[in-house]
């Protein structure tokens, strides 16, 4: 067996007991296993975690109604999906190549997962249409942009400014790699650590209300609370520049972590936009216990992508106007 999948299928070989990923009919977790406790008596989610996962968002189009592999489908799409050459993009041709420094996907710490998608409702597997003013908004977003991309630096993508990335959440999605986390937890607050990008999320357990509806932030308002073993996350207050999946500022996102065992939390989470989408819709991904610690994502260190590009399209401006 090629090494590289070697971590992969062996968390893939004990899926059909594991009951957060697992069909109808599969025996549950003991509560001792799903269920460690700080010395508060809360469940314990401190630690550090990786939602690495090969499993896409929505479920492929030709698997249909098909929402769990078997252990044996399950184990061959992981090997399938690892194997695949990374895509040409920014991560490959443009800036660097992963593998030249370990961080390809088939590094990636895998949790056990037998879904066919992430998106656990709707049944299908989709994310649910976009209402006619969601797409009039994207479209205004992007025309908005079409031409001013290389203006000056507020132009280019949060993501390029490194001011914050797409998985940082929330939600919490993984990432192409370094999608590894830190959960410290105690009185009043649970503190999420980033390895991508390198923010901390700073959120209050201590039943404060939500911030007044005029104070818009990055990563929105988060305020959490415990239901029985299941910490939950309500977070309100987005910007309209951080836009999950063309969603709008009044984008509601809740959260659920769920110590299932000693080696994995089930994160799940809903968003809702009435503004975005025809209904909610909810997803999952299983987190799986690593070996810390992580390490700073030192974004800006040595970055000289917005400088060239800039000057690239300063370059190209002077060309035309000699053309002229």
């Amino acid at each position: 067996m090629d090494w590289r999948f070697r971590n992969s299928l062996i968390l893939l070989a004990g899926l059909a007991s594991v009951a957060f990923g697992a069909p109808p009919g599969a025996p549950p977790a003991t509560t001792a296993e799903r269920s460690p406790r700080a010395a508060d008596g809360k469940p314990d989610l401190e630690g550090y975690w990786s939602n690495g996962s090969v499993t896409p968002l929505e479920r492929p189009k030709e698997l249909g109604n098909k929402a769990f592999f078997t252990p044996e489908e399950a184990g061959q799409y992981a090997k399938q999906e690892l194997s695949k050459p990374e895509p040409p993009g920014p991560d490959t041709d443009t800036h660097y190549n992963l593998a030249q420094y370990g961080l390809d996907k088939s590094q990636m710490n895998i949790a056990a997962n037998l879904r066919t998608s992430l998106i656990t409702d709707p049944p299908d597997g989709q994310i649910p249409p976009m209402t006619p003013e969601a797409v009039q908004r994207n479209s205004d977003r992007a025309a908005a942009r079409k031409g001013h991309e290389f203006d000056g630096p507020e132009n280019r993508g949060l993501a390029e400014q490194c001011i914050l990335w797409g998985n940082e959440g929330p939600p919490m999605m993984p990432v192409g790699y370094n999608s590894n986390l830190q959960i410290v937890q105690g009185p009043g607050y649970v503190a999420i650590l980033q390895e991508m990008i390198h923010d901390v999320r700073m959120i209050p357990t201590d039943h404060s209300p939500h911030l007044p509806s005029t104070i818009r932030q990055w990563f929105g308002d988060s305020r959490g609370h415990w239901e029985g073993d299941t910490l939950v996350v309500d977070t309100t207050n987005f910007t309209e520049r951080t836009p999950f999946h063309g969603s709008s500022e009044n984008l509601h996102v809740v959260e659920r972590f769920r110590r299932v065992n000693a080696d994995t939390i089930l994160y799940q989470f809903t968003v809702d936009d009435p503004a975005t989408w025809a209904r909610p819709w909810s997803a999952e991904i299983p987190m799986t216990k690593i070996k810390g610690p992580i390490f700073e994502y030192a974004c800006h260190e040595g970055n000289y992508g917005i400088v060239n590009s800039l000057s690239g399209a300063r370059a190209e401006e002077r060309k035309q106007q000699v053309a002229k």
